[in-house]
């Protein structure tokens, strides 16, 4: 039989604890024994333990000798078989707390291993306990006493099937009035005041009434104040200020009760990085799985999916959500705690409600807490926490702003400062105000989220205000305007709502003076993508910009508000085409230039250049070394590319390409075809501007036999024969082999291959006469040797 003793000692020993033994004595008749452990027993603590043994009843008492006149806190029942009774005390110290142990046993049958009867007490920071433990066949019954009244019983029954029993009472308890109440018991209430009485999980006897910033509603309910996050601001339900400097999301609210539910706010950049705004409010219910954004605009996302609204309600997951003119509004139940969220797209203002002693956390309970413990990595950005600096803006009148905030004092305001303290949203208009432009109706926002706060409250208004200072009446900002996540709503100059650029990611066109990104140029096409959000701070429509031909148009992206222009070689959609020496350019551009008849325009005309273009080719080489027959040379200019061939063949039909095995004799007709691919034959045209042989590798050898000359054949060599020069993206020559006198049989053939833009001239060399001249003229570019590709074939003396 594993003893009880040993049992229970484990429980206690957890990892970490260390015992030491504080008392242990033997007993045969009545005894008061002193203890070091601090017992509680259903509220009271005793040191001392009273036991009476009698011939018929066994007690155990904490405030004297058991007699059934005494109304004692007793556990009391019949009397033990026993010859002696062990008292035995342990201390346990943990880390941070410690436990005691209190045992009362039959000591003969104990050591013996006999069945025995023990009482343990157990005594910690967060249990009291008492077990009651017997091996002797029958019934035992022990009350557990409470001034004398009866509130537990430990009821063990033994029989042979299953002769050892044990029973565990729970003797933690708060005494009102003389009684006995169990942890989390209501003792009494009064639900018109919300006032209650409560035996607490710690068994301590609390009054619970609502917060100061909470009034009950006569139900037993507490409502909360009005907590308002404006701006970079967070005015709690106690009118407490604190400011976010972030651009983070914070835990608004949260019940320690009930933590699969959150109120979340996001807070973003808009034109300075340094001053953080109120972006978005999110509903977290995580036993559901169920995530409601409310984000600018009005538009209300479940799980990441738009939800269409209107002011009747929709029920989402326990959650009623609707949209009115002035924004839109979600109400949460559980089961006796409501929370209710208002945002406009600018301000988010909660109020909550439930039993006295509701315990919450986050910005709303309390502002001024550190915000790391409020801050929610998990749907944060990476990198949220980094500040920045701006540079202070000088056009702000600081002064001026003051001056404005401090209106919230003044008619009709005032008739509202009784009921809610106006200095907290002061102080959060100066702030911001004096750090931020007065755009985008900034300087309206404060005013009217103490207004509505007021309204909240108390049911109350402050007349018509927004004339008094100024503004437009109360309306969501930005309705049914839906921005990128690069982007923020603000009403424009002329009275509607755009997309303006955040700071941060303009900052990154700005540095550069760009409205876009660079040019990408790809395979016969060139594109070129614009901000739609620094289009709307200029006040240009997207729609009027268009390329050199104006039906060419931009494509808007409806999620990003990027604007793509593009062209290709099919069509250029009038783009301007230049070529020199090295280049073959299209140029183009994004303007919303208006036809000469316009006489006027209001805004700024734009004009965005780009181009995309190819690079003249290089020389390239071939040697008639036969080894390899043709060679590949792989041009490359921006991003356009192509490839240019050179192989030489035995037939006029270009049918029987030469190998390293063929034999060529002298004075043997060759043909060499130079061919590309890539090129869009409707735009260029490849020209071979000379060829010429050497007797080495080199281009420029000293030994130099040219066979064509400026686009035509050499006319001091009446074998060579050009074709199809400068009419396609291929062209060919032949002439009859040769080798140098007194040299190797060696021969190293070098050709000069440009490109030539076809338009209105032609791009095919005249050659007339011995002059064999073309038309147009270019300077001949640097001939480089790393630049050359060879292709070499071989014969030997056996040529004739």
């Amino acid at each position: 039989m594993l003893r009880p003793l040993i049992y229970l000692s484990a429980l206690s020993l957890l990892a970490g604890a260390v015992a030491q033994i504080s008392e242990q004595q033997t007993i045969i008749a009545s005894s008061v024994l002193n203890s070091s452990c601090p017992f509680n027993f259903y509220g009271q603590t005793y040191q001392q333990i009273y036991v009476t043994i009698s011939n018929d009843t066994f007690a155990i008492c904490f405030n004297g000798f058991y007699n059934p006149q005494s109304r004692g806190d007793c556990i009391v029942g019949p009397q033990f078989p026993f010859n002696q009774i062990t008292f035995y005390t342990s201390k346990y110290y943990y880390s941070t707390h410690y436990s005691c142990e209190i045992r009362l046993y039959t000591t003969y049958y104990y050591y013996l291993n006999f069945p025995y009867t023990q009482f343990y007490l157990y005594n910690s920071d967060t249990q009291s306990l008492v077990y009651l433990y017997d091996g002797n066949q029958g019934s035992w019954v022990y009350d557990v006493q409470v001034s004398g009244v009866t509130v537990d019983k430990l009821n063990v029954t033994n029989t042979q099937s299953h002769p050892y029993s044990s029973y565990v009472a729970d003797i933690r308890g708060c005494r009102h009035s003389g009684v006995v109440y169990k942890p989390g018991a209501v003792v009494t209430s009064d639900p018109v005041t919300c006032y209650s009485l409560t035996c607490d999980a710690s068994a301590v006897l609390c009054n619970v009434t609502c917060d100061p910033s909470e009034h009950c509603q006569g139900n037993g309910i507490c409502m909360s104040g009005a907590c308002t996050v404006t701006g970079p601001t967070v005015i709690d339900f106690y009118g407490q200020l604190n400011s976010i400097q972030d651009l983070c999301t914070y835990s608004l609210l949260s019940r320690l009760s009930d933590p699969s539910f959150q109120v979340l706010a996001n807070f973003q950049e808009r034109r300075r990085k340094d001053v953080s705004f109120v972006d978005s409010v999110a509903l977290v219910l995580s036993g559901s799985g169920i995530f409601i954004n409310l984000g600018q605009g009005g538009v209300v996302q479940v799980n990441g999916v738009p939800l269409a609204l209107n002011s009747s309600t929709q029920l989402v997951g326990g959650v009623e959500l609707s949209k009115e003119r002035t924004g839109v509004t979600a109400k949460l139940s559980l089961s006796n705690y409501t929370a209710s969220i208002l945002f406009d797209g600018y301000t988010a203002q909660i109020r909550a409600a439930g039993p006295a002693g509701s315990l919450v956390s986050g910005l709303c309970r309390n502002s001024s807490v550190s915000l790391r413990e409020v801050r929610m990595p998990e749907y944060s950005v990476s990198g949220c926490e980094i500040l920045y600096n701006d540079t202070a803006d000088s056009s702000i009148n600081c002064s001026a702003e003051t001056q404005r905030c401090n209106l919230l004092r003044a008619s009709p305001f005032a008739s509202c400062n009784g009921l809610i303290d106006p200095q907290p949203y002061i102080n959060a208009c100066v702030d911001t105000m004096c750090r931020y432009p007065s755009v985008d109706d900034l300087d309206c926002q404060f005013p009217q989220a103490y207004a509505r706060a007021c309204s909240l409250l108390g049911n109350g208004t402050v007349g018509n205000w927004w004339s008094v200072v100024g503004c437009s009446p109360p309306q969501a900002y930005c309705p049914d305007r839906v921005c990128s996540s690069h982007e923020f709503c603000a009403r424009s100059a002329g009275g509607g709502s755009s997309c303006f650029c955040r700071a941060l990611f303009a900052a990154n066109y700005s540095s550069a003076g760009a409205l876009g990104d660079p040019t990408v140029c790809s395979s016969n096409s060139a594109s070129i993508t614009v901000v739609g959000c620094l289009l709307e701070e200029k006040n240009i429509r997207y729609s009027a910009l268009h390329l050199n031909d104006r039906r060419c148009r931009g494509q808007m992206d409806e999620l990003t508000h990027m604007l793509t222009f593009s062209f290709n070689t099919n069509n250029t959609c009038g783009a301007v085409i230049t070529n020199n020496d090295s280049y073959i350019t299209y140029s183009n551009a994004i303007t919303d230039q208006y036809n000469s008849s316009d006489i006027i325009v209001r805004h700024d005309q734009v004009y965005i250049d780009f181009s995309c273009y190819y690079t003249q080719p290089q020389i390239k080489s071939i040697s008639f070394r036969i080894k390899t027959n043709s060679v590949v040379q792989h041009i490359t200019s921006g991003a356009w590319s192509y490839t240019l061939t050179m192989t030489s063949y035995t037939d006029t039909a270009r049918t029987q390409a030469l190998s390293p095995s063929s034999e060529v004799v002298l004075d043997q007709r060759i043909w060499v075809e130079l061919k590309t691919d890539g090129l869009d034959g409707s735009v260029v045209a490849v020209v071979t501007d000379s060829c010429w042989a050497t007797s080495d590798s080199s281009p420029s050898g000293s030994l130099r036999y040219d066979l064509i000359v400026n686009g035509c054949p050499n006319p001091a060599d009446q074998t060579v024969q050009m074709q199809e020069n400068g009419l396609w993206t291929s062209n060919y020559f032949s002439f009859d082999m040769f080798q140098f006198s007194e040299q190797s049989a060696d021969v190293y053939l070098h050709c000069n291959v440009q490109l030539c833009v076809r338009g209105n001239s032609s791009c095919i060399p005249v050659c007339s006469g011995a002059a064999r001249r073309r038309r147009f003229a270019r300077r001949r570019p640097a001939y480089e040797e790393e630049a050359a590709a060879f292709i070499s074939m071989a014969w030997t003396n056996q040529l004739c």
